[in-house]
């Protein structure tokens, strides 16, 4: 049946909210749910804290799988978060303490469609304004972020984990004095923030 006329626009905002409060009831459905000891994990070891990453392989396979080689190349050792964002995201894992920024392969599939949205504590894949071009950096929620999730009209940014131990310390980066540093000109640390290392826990 084909719908004309003045309701048509009408019927189709009513399909789209119905299709959005369903995938919500969804994504907080599986966000929500206790950590799944199966899943794989990661430790950040940064200069202000620890925390942990549980990796969700099945709704971000090809995300997790890109990130993990990533962690086992040791690629993030001794880099920085460079981007801090009170009440928005913590950013890093692309650049050194002298803000040269490390060689990458190629960008992964975005997987922003997969149900998860960008709730606080949750990590995501950082890419450029092309949807495609994640490769090494990951950002943490620090609150919820639904404006980065994906629309009808456009793709979103993936989340792939959420943090299960050390949210404190992902605040403590957070509340940081951030700046020009670098080659950046605002938003970045003054006192550089350094990941020590990426581990994956047994």
């Amino acid at each position: 049946m084909h719908i004309t006329g003045p309701f048509r626009p009408v019927l189709r905002i009513i399909l789209l909210t119905c299709a959005a409060l369903l995938l919500g009831s969804h994504a907080a459905h599986a966000q929500n749910s206790a950590p799944d000891p199966s899943a794989p994990r990661v430790r950040v070891e940064t200069t202000l804290g620890n925390f942990v990453i549980e990796l969700d392989t099945q709704r971000a396979p090809l995300t997790v799988a890109n990130f993990l080689q990533y962690v086992k190349a040791g690629h993030y050792t001794d880099t920085i978060f460079h981007r801090v964002i009170g009440n928005f995201v913590i950013q890093g894992g692309g650049y050194d303490p002298k803000y040269v920024e490390k060689t990458t392969r190629e960008g992964v599939p975005n997987e922003s469609g997969n149900g998860l949205s960008n709730r606080r504590g949750t990590v995501g894949l950082a890419r450029t304004g092309e949807p495609h071009s994640g490769t090494a950096q990951f950002y943490v929620n620090l609150t919820d972020n639904a404006a980065l999730d994906p629309q009808p009209s456009r793709w979103g940014y993936a989340v792939f984990g959420r943090i299960v131990e050390g949210m404190r310390a992902v605040d403590d980066i957070g509340a940081v004095a951030t700046g020009s540093a670098g080659q950046f000109e605002r938003d970045a640390p003054l006192q550089p923030i350094i990941i020590k290392r990426v581990e994956i826990l047994k």
